[in-house]
């Protein structure tokens, strides 16, 4: 006999069910998420408000709507709320109204001086129940219990022993700080999804709209669609490219994964490969410049880096974990038999192809300028956004239009939704580590462990990172990581734009590490494969991710710091190595004969990849010798 629902483990688990719904409701939601979004574009570049007020009124308006459009199961009703659905909707709006009609009162208090009123305290623990109850449906159960883990250390924490011991924080304590100033729920990462990460998705929505997704598709598909393994190079390079303006890697997989895969095992790639390499290419674009992800925002605002620096520094990397995932792909496509190439007749002319649309590319060159000349990310969203339905307009294939403007607001408020809830529960997190001095204590366990050694703290951050990471959206997977982990790095003399990218790399890489793989768990769907094979696939191709963070720790010229022919020389060594160090993964039989010729040619590779002149000068000699004998070796087999 089947188990009950509730006895069965997505029910708890999983995320809740994105609905879609019908009639008027759908009309009257879509009516709503348009307004909220003027609001955000009005909020953010025509007026000024304290950051507080922004969002609290953001997070308890997006609340209202996300209750209605995610259900509270993966079984709820595919369409319709439920009744607790609307009674936490309505909560939400009310808590925000007590919140708008009151900000002057609750901006100009002094946390902890004065103790909270009654109705303060019941809408700080209604917006704290709201906050935990959302991150639960767009997030799963995982980063829910963690968010609870952090909120039961902040109550009982001081029955501890050691160094884990706090002093003791009342219920009073506890609401002032989380919800009633910036450290909190109502925090940095509530306020960079409320500015920056919104207005750059509603520019990647703007242009999608406008057909810009199947311009880079096309390209692609020009550029590579005639070389071997042509239909899996499309998708590297067009989930790149769409990427780049989305930033969400699980959103990316779904948009550019619907078309890739099916062709990828159209052609005879095996399943898990096909959503593998998908899923390594879509999480590439949270690090590929211009726009890269909502985290990137984040960690402008954390560290205090513009970020116009941050999406210069990081071109270099990102080229680097294109060429290597590139590579791998290649090498696949050469050993696997009974792959076929894309029909001619599906791959355009480039040319052809860029007369079409050649008017993608101003919006993006626009984009670029503007961070280039220092003009704030919002602004440079909103430019980049107006630019786009300009040019659009002088093609009648890609005019917008007031209709599809409407869709693109409403599409992107509801793409913001699963943002909302996780920057709403990393600020719970965040407001909990404040509280108790955690981050401090956290860095005195891991320098026990390493006795504050460069590499063995650099690898156990990096797997920190990763499993704080797991389950979780990117922004809150690197949020954790920069509290936690940031400020031990500091202490290591490691410059603050190397630190923070090396956390950034390995939080986007939590979305493809086993076990809780999201990304790959949102291709699985598509390709029809395990999870957890596409996810070791995906790990295996995303290998330049876990390296060349490393690489800028130990060179920081690949970010841009230091001297141009330094910097030449160590992105040129570190192309090569990943390009090498693809060969020998991938058994690619020009360049190793046997298994020790791979090792010695990786070992090679590694020394290219790291930046020193010594390394070099063996790098070049371990990967030459490794071409030599796999030369003779052919050259003995052709003679036999």
């Amino acid at each position: 006999m089947a188990r009950p629902i509730y006895l069965q483990a997505d029910y708890w688990f999983s995320v809740g069910i994105h609905r879609k719904p019908t009639g008027l409701l759908k009309h009257l939601l879509n009516a709503y998420a348009v307004l909220l979004s003027i609001w955000v574009i009005y909020a953010a570049v025509a007026v000024v408000v304290s950051p507080w007020t922004m969002t609290s009124i953001f997070l308890s308006l997006m609340f209202a709507l996300a209750f209605l459009l995610i259900g509270a199961t993966p079984y709820s009703h595919p369409a319709r709320p439920a009744t607790i659905d609307w009674l936490l909707s309505v909560a939400s709006l009310i808590t925000g109204a007590y919140f708008v009609f009151n900000a002057s009162a609750l901006n100009e208090r002094i946390s902890l001086l004065f103790p909270l009123e009654s109705w303060e305290l019941v809408f700080g623990w209604s917006m704290l129940i709201l906050s935990i109850e959302i991150t639960r449906r767009t997030t799963g159960l995982g980063l829910t219990l963690l968010v609870l883990l952090f909120i039961t250390y902040n109550f009982l924490g001081h029955h501890l022993d050691g160094v884990l011991q706090h002093s003791d924080i009342d219920t009073n304590h506890f609401l002032d700080i989380m919800v009633y100033t910036t450290d909190g729920i109502l925090g940095l990462p509530v306020h960079v999804a409320a500015t920056y990460a919104f207005l750059f998705v509603l520019f990647g929505t703007v242009l999608q709209q406008a057909k810009g997704g199947e311009f880079f598709f096309d390209v692609a598909a020009a550029i590579s669609g005639r070389s071997p393994g042509g239909p899996a190079k499309i998708a590297v390079i067009s989930s790149g490219l769409y990427g780049t303006i989305s930033g969400s890697p699980t959103s990316d997989v779904v948009t550019t994964g619907s078309v890739n895969i099916p062709i990828m095992k159209r052609l005879g790639y095996p399943a898990a490969l096909a959503g593998a390499i998908e899923v390594t290419a879509s999480v590439g674009g949270s690090i590929m410049p211009p726009v890269m992800g909502s985290a990137a925002f984040i960690m402008a605002e954390y560290t205090g880096i513009d970020y116009n620096e941050i999406a210069i520094a990081a071109i270099l990397p990102a080229i680097l974990y294109y060429v290597c995932v590139y590579s791998q792909v290649h090498f696949i496509s050469l050993r696997l038999p009974g792959v076929q190439a894309l029909d001619p007749s599906q791959i355009p002319p480039l040319k052809q192809t860029l007369q079409r649309g050649w008017i993608f590319i101003i919006p993006l060159v626009v984009l670029t300028v503007a961070l280039l000349r220092g003009y704030t990310p919002t602004t440079v969203a909103v430019i980049g956004t107006v630019v786009i339905l300009v040019v659009a307009m002088f093609q009648k294939l890609t005019r917008v239009g007031l209709a599809g403007l409407y869709q693109a607001l409403a599409e992107t408020t509801q793409r913001m939704i699963p943002v909302a809830g996780a920057c709403a529960a990393a600020g719970l997190v965040t407001g909990g580590i404040t509280m108790t001095g955690l981050a401090a204590k956290f860095g005195h366990v891991i320098y026990n462990i390493t006795d504050a050694q460069l590499f063995p703290t650099l690898v156990l951050s990096g797997l920190l990172t990763i499993i704080l990471g797991m389950g979780m959206p990117t922004p809150s997977a690197y949020i954790l990581a920069a509290v936690l982990v940031g400020p031990l790095l500091a202490q290591l003399d490691i410059p603050t734009m190397a630190a923070h990218m090396f956390l950034l790399y390995y939080a986007v890489m939590s979305a493809v590490t086993p076990p809780v793989a999201v990304a790959a768990y949102a291709a699985s769907s598509i390709a029809e494969a395990n999870p957890l094979h596409i996810a070791l696939i995906g790990c295996r191709l995303a290998l330049a991710a876990f390296v060349v963070p490393f690489v800028f720790v130990y060179g920081p010229e690949l970010l841009l710091i230091g001297s141009p022919l330094m910097t030449a020389i160590t992105f040129l060594s570190a192309a090569a190595g990943l390009i090498l160090l693809s060969a020998a993964i991938e058994s690619y039989d020009k360049f190793t004969c046997s298994g020790w010729t791979r090792i010695l040619l990786a070992i090679g590779a590694l020394f290219l990849i790291f930046p020193s002149l010594l390394g070099l000068v063996i790098g070049i000699v371990l990967c030459g010798t490794s071409y030599d004998i796999t030369r003779r070796q052919i050259k003995l087999r052709r003679t036999d």
